[in-house]
């Protein structure tokens, strides 16, 4: 059975997660701070993990910064923080999603599925050098991109941001940490970079530019690549 380790203070709130995942047949375990979390995530592996920020002896970007560096499990940050800000840091640190309290369960799970879902496959894609989609394909070793029988042109700025994307799919990557890994660190306000980017790499590759199928945007926060 799949495992989460839910970390989260409220004793209530961990009971009703503990309910509902474990009729859903997750093992479940629960850690009240931090510290405690990072042991278990260590000990035990878990599938995935559902993240408070407001934990009594860190902050929960701390846990992820933490976890990033040495594992890919999914972890989906659950706080009743609203501003953007907070999710941006949440998502620069490596979260993979961000719902804000209070959330429906059914949708909080439907995410969990998901998430995890997106990391087997991820998984099963570690290795491979060749991305393929009905529309194009990406080598990334060659560093090109075939559209049919074309080769389609791409700048050198325009290849980093996309390879950026197909290296972590269906994974939301944030304006911040595009802007800092493409522009440089001086660059994360410049969000107007992004837009115009986006919308080249879209009329290079999509069918339908206005519509994209591939390259989609979440708005305020970032962009995501849907294989």
């Amino acid at each position: 059975m799949p495992r989460v380790l839910v970390v989260e203070d409220d004793s209530q709130l961990v009971r009703a997660l503990t309910i509902n995942l474990q009729a859903r047949s997750y093992d479940v375990d629960a850690a009240a701070d931090g510290d405690t979390a990072l042991r278990l995530a260590a000990a035990h592996k878990p599938d995935a993990i559902l993240l408070d920020l407001g934990l009594p002896d860190m902050d929960g970007v701390e846990v992820v910064k933490a976890i990033r560096g040495w594992s890919r499990m999914p972890i989906l940050v659950l706080s009743a923080r609203h501003l953007s800000e907070d999710k941006v840091r949440a998502l620069d640190a490596g979260a993979d999603d961000y719902v804000t309290k209070p959330f429906s369960m059914d949708e909080l799970l439907a995410r969990l599925r998901a998430a995890t879902r997106r990391r087997q496959e991820t998984t099963e894609e570690e290795g491979r050098t060749v991305v393929i989609t009905d529309e194009f394909t990406i080598d990334l070793v060659a560093k090109k991109v075939q559209r049919g029988d074309d080769t389609v042109r791409l700048t050198p700025t325009e290849w980093h941001l996309l390879e950026m994307l197909v290296s972590s799919p269906g994974r939301l990557v944030s304006q911040r940490l595009l802007l800092r890994e493409v522009w440089g660190p001086t660059y994360t306000e410049n969000t107007n970079y992004l837009r115009v980017y986006m919308a080249q790499l879209r009329r290079k590759l999509e069918a339908d530019p206005a519509h994209p199928r591939y390259l989609i945007t979440e708005a305020g926060m970032g962009y995501r690549f849907e294989p």
